[in-house]
């Protein structure tokens, strides 16, 4: 298997790195690309190095999977290419979770998606992948979504700085230290270190920041259930890796709640820990 990540460099490409060699990839054709900035730097990989490439001359060498870290403009300029060339990808920004004709995908909750939508044959090779903080919520309510029907979801979630990215983690770590930091290479207008702030992404004219509305958004999306209603608050903590979410559920149906928490114990990637004593 040839298999590319794009965006290599960054915090989660590396991560994803990572993930492929834990997963039993190690000894596939991995390509790594990035920005023409890092062509031709050396990231280690299951015991080798991979030379970052340019993204064009890795759609030339057709991998039959690409997954993307690398922004949502880099993802909107060459996921169609890489498409077309006969790749997959598997996108993790926000370019696509909007679109219609390309399916958004929790692959324990709705893989069946990527087979359901009728695309075109170069969007029918992208899929998209959810906003973390999306991710880990629909996991954990998806049996209580298909036993009972979510009327309605009530959300507060503590997002770690990781989820800004590396120059976040540069700003937590120089506040720590008590360093000077340009304002240029800072991730927020705040002091992140012992702080939070309810301020992710940017905010919207009805006072919502973009960060919420993907929990609306997707979260709909992914359930296939327009009618879900959904309030959301985000809120910045200086944690490196975790989010953390207090998930308020109404449901359509009567429910016991000892049925609930079997539900939720027995899904897939999912443990619960529900013993105060």
């Amino acid at each position: 298997m040839k298999i590319a990540v794009v965006g290599a460099t960054g915090l989660v490409g590396r991560e994803m790195l990572t993930v492929l060699e834990e997963r039993g990839f190690g000894q596939e054709e991995v390509m790594v690309a990035a920005s023409p900035k890092s062509v031709g730097k050396k990231i280690g990989f299951a015991g080798r190095e991979l030379t970052v490439q340019s993204v064009e001359d890795v759609i030339a060498a057709r991998p039959q999977y690409a997954i993307f870290s690398a922004g949502a403009a880099a993802s909107r300029q060459y996921a169609p290419l890489f498409a077309e060339a006969g790749t997959t990808v598997i996108d993790n920004s926000s370019a696509w979770r909007k679109d219609p004709r390309i399916p958004l995908v929790v692959p324990e909750v709705n893989i069946d998606s990527v087979t359901r939508n009728q695309q075109s044959a170069t969007s029918g090779r992208i899929i998209a992948n959810p906003n973390c903080s999306t991710i880990q919520m629909v996991l954990a309510i998806s049996a209580l979504q298909r036993e009972y029907g979510i009327r309605r979801l009530v959300i507060a979630t503590y997002q770690s700085i990781t989820g800004t990215g590396i120059k976040a983690v540069r700003q937590l770590e120089a506040e720590e230290r008590n360093l000077p930091l340009p304002t240029e290479e800072m991730a927020y207008p705040y002091q992140i270190h012992r702080n939070l702030f309810p301020h992710g992404g940017d905010f919207q004219e009805d006072g919502y920041t973009t960060e919420e509305q993907k929990l609306v958004d997707e979260t709909r999306k992914i359930f296939a259930d327009p009618t879900i209603q959904i309030t959301a608050t985000v809120v910045r903590v200086p944690v490196v890796g975790g989010h953390s979410e207090a998930v308020n559920v109404e449901l359509r149906k009567d429910f016991d709640l000892e049925e609930v928490r079997r539900l939720i114990a027995a899904t897939p990637g999912v443990i619960l820990y529900d013993n105060p004593a």
